[in-house]
């Protein structure tokens, strides 16, 4: 297969199962190809404001909510609705839900100048917005996070009926419509802003790849690499959920895009239904935290604390290796004690192949990575990413259309060199290029094809998208409402007395609310929500705003994995054909990184690649590099003895004095003070010495 010859199929599985509520597709007869036409022209709409900014943020904002209603409510009425009735309702109120967008952009000057003065029919629009955005909200998620938004607009509508330090001033209806209908710091606040800025692009570049082939290209790569490791099979399952993590950044999207081939491959090498499950929800969202892309909530994150995106991503390089480096080892010690071998390295596809035949593929995503760490803005970097990928597809298709192999490469330069050249013409140059392969595309007829791949993309990006948005826009009530009423303030004021008697307490508190959000709400809105509450109160405990941030940022994500209510394990859960609590408890003990490593973060800062603390010995002695260096290697250690404690094994099975011990001295190898490192790798070191010593001639056991 040459550069020409890319799969341009949707043979990949997608993720359009990920949308919580709503079965696949788009529906049925002439209704689902309007629903179809408005997924096509919602994305549309997302690029042309991306690439060019022609627009005020706040009608972009309003658009982007006016069609996030009308294409939630139109999907409703296709895919759920059992009544013709019930059908043309859903439809209405999406109409009237995509009117509030456009009464926005019609009326945007005379809104600004009535600002504290609205007439009835702006009062009576902004409520039904808000009432619309809490229906699909419920439709699309449940009822947890519409009752946790709906608790804080009635605090801000009852506050004043309180009393002690929960008591407000008081707020009539027509303040509260403006403040969460028509401001910036209600439904059209920083989320939805982040939502129709950042990620909306970054879920169709996903979508884009998918169809290119990524995903297959993923899974060679990883059966080639580590298919013929111990346990190669869920060894494959951790690598390309951590591949497939840099495109999608979405951890129950991984689980149902690549669990379908990972899971079934597992439980064949011999793993456990609950243990497969797990290695492919945790592998999968690690998918969040690996760079480049980390899902939605480094964009909101970066946004929120005005900081480069590259900032975040760089502070998440470590902890996200020590993540996967954790999966990839507790794995390796199940398949021991299961004394379970590789797949046949004969069977396995090349991934030096692999990438011979779809190189290009990483075109845009090398593109993208380069524009992000090199400061540009993400809307920037994804917009050009996404015009990238497209002009991948469509040349992939003329050019297979070119006999003369000498042709097809002169074809590839000049496309290259015109694609390349938006560093210095801008985006008009590359709307050109895509412009004319759009019109090869349908000029050549074998090439056709293409067009419908960019199609499809583009449809199918939206419809990911929508879950996103939908959260965003409905979380903004929570920011509208702390930000209206000051109750952050007693939150932060709590987390402090506690602070002030013991700053572990306070991470643990943080942690809990993190974790009990997180079982009915999606990671998104659980972080904006906490960090909003804890950030700054961590940060005036003394721990550095990013780490804060992050710290809330990976309690979210493992709420999808912890008991009782794991989203990520219960999507696995079909595919196992196991249950998801099942599912969830082994993802917990393989996901044991994830509840380390923010601690650990709180009290050594260099692990994501902050400033140490004031009075750090082995900084101020030998450089920040060298505390880099030296915190790494604890927590590794660390983390390491802690999967010998959970899989109880290691050369051979470990009596359960061993799993103790490992237990205990992964947690003295943490601890913040330089004595106890020194004296935890002496005892790690004898540790080690006595159990190899012990088991000389053993490696392989298979527990009894």
């Amino acid at each position: 297969m040459t550069v020409s010859q890319i799969p341009l199929s949707d043979s990949q599985p997608t993720a359009e199962e990920a949308i919580e509520g709503l079965p696949p597709g788009f529906g049925s007869g002439l209704t689902g190809q309007i629903a179809y036409g408005i997924a096509f022209c919602f994305s549309l709409f997302q690029i042309w404001v991306a690439a060019y900014g022609l627009l005020a943020s706040q009608i972009v904002r309003a658009m982007h909510v006016g069609f996030v209603l009308l294409l939630g409510f139109a999907l409703i009425a296709n895919l759920v609705a059992k009544t013709r009735h019930t059908r043309a309702l859903f439809w209405g109120l999406g109409v009237l839900g995509f009117s509030t967008g456009l009464y926005n952009w019609v009326f945007y000057k005379e809104l600004l100048l009535r600002s504290n003065y609205l007439t009835t029919t702006d009062l009576v629009m902004g409520a039904i917005m808000v009432g619309l955005v809490f229906w699909l909200g419920r439709r699309l998620m449940g009822w947890p996070l519409v009752i946790i938004s709906g608790c804080f607009l009635a605090y801000s509508a009852f506050g004043e009926h309180l009393s002690g330090i929960l008591q407000h001033r008081g707020y009539d209806w027509e303040m509260l419509i403006e403040h969460f209908a028509y401001g910036t710091e209600g439904i059209y606040g920083s989320p939805i802003y982040v939502s129709s800025a950042y990620i909306f692009i970054f879920v169709v570049f996903a979508a884009f790849l998918e169809r290119a082939g990524m995903l297959e290209l993923f899974n060679d790569v990883a059966l080639g690499l580590v298919g013929h490791w111990r346990g190669g099979a869920a060894q494959v399952c951790t690598l390309s959920s951590a591949l497939m993590g840099t495109v999608s950044g979405s951890g129950v999207a991984n689980v149902v895009a690549s669990g379908q081939f990972t899971i079934p491959l597992m439980k064949k090498s011999g793993f456990r239904a609950a243990f497969a499950g797990g290695v492919e929800a945790t592998s999968s969202m690690g998918g969040q935290i690996m760079p480049p892309i980390m899902g939605a909530v480094a964009f909101i994150m970066a946004e929120t604390l005005n900081i480069p995106y590259g900032d975040v991503v760089r502070a998440a390089l470590i902890p996200a290796f020590l993540y996967f480096g954790v999966c990839f080892w507790v794995v390796y010690l199940e398949s021991g004690k299961l004394n379970l071998l590789g797949l046949p390295k004969e069977q396995l596809p090349s991934p030096l192949e692999a990438l011979r035949k779809q190189w290009m593929l990483l075109i845009p995503l090398g593109a993208l990575i380069y524009l992000l760490f090199a400061n540009y803005t993400p809307i920037f970097a994804g917009s050009m990413g996404l015009a990238l990928v497209v002009v991948l597809i469509l040349g992939t298709a003329v050019a297979a259309q070119i006999g003369p192999r000498a042709f097809r490469f002169a074809f590839w330069i000049a496309l290259g060199l015109a694609s390349a050249a938006f560093l210095k013409f801008g985006v008009n140059l590359l709307a050109l290029v895509i412009g004319g392969m759009l019109v090869l595309c349908f000029v050549i007829r074998g090439a056709r094809e293409a067009l419908v791949i960019v199609r499809d993309s583009l449809a199918l990006g939206a419809r990911n998208a929508l879950p996103v948005a939908a959260a965003c826009a409905i979380v903004g009530v929570v920011i509208g409402t702390l930000t209206l009423t000051g109750i952050a303030s007693t939150f932060i004021g709590a987390v402090l007395r506690i602070g002030e008697e013991s700053l572990f307490l306070s991470l643990i508190l943080v942690m809990i609310t993190c974790l009990v959000l997180g079982m009915g709400i999606p990671t998104i809105p659980n972080y904006i929500i906490t960090s909003s509450l804890a950030g700054p109160a961590l940060e005036q405990l003394g721990v550095p705003l990013l780490v804060s941030h992050m710290f809330v940022f990976y309690f979210g994500i493992l709420a999808d994995l912890t008991p009782p209510v794991a989203l990520a394990c219960f999507a696995a859960a079909p595919m196992a054909k196991v249950s998801g609590l099942r599912i969830s408890i082994d993802a917990t003990k393989l996901a044991i990184a994830g509840f380390v490593v923010p601690f650990v973060a709180v009290y050594s800062p260099a692990l994501m690649l902050q400033p140490p603390h004031p009075g750090s010995v082995i900084a101020e002695t030998l450089g920040f590099p060298a505390e880099v260096i030296w915190i790494t290697l604890q927590t590794v250690l660390a983390v390491g003895l802690w999967g010998v404690a959970v899989v109880g094994y290691l050369k051979a099975v470990a009596p359960w004095w061993e799993r103790a011990l490992a237990l205990g001295l992964g947690i003295f190898l943490v601890l913040p003070e330089l004595s106890y490192d020194v004296a935890g790798l002496a005892l790690v070191a004898l540790f080690l010495a006595q159990h190899l010593l012990r088991n000389r001639g053993q490696a392989g056991l298979v527990a009894g």
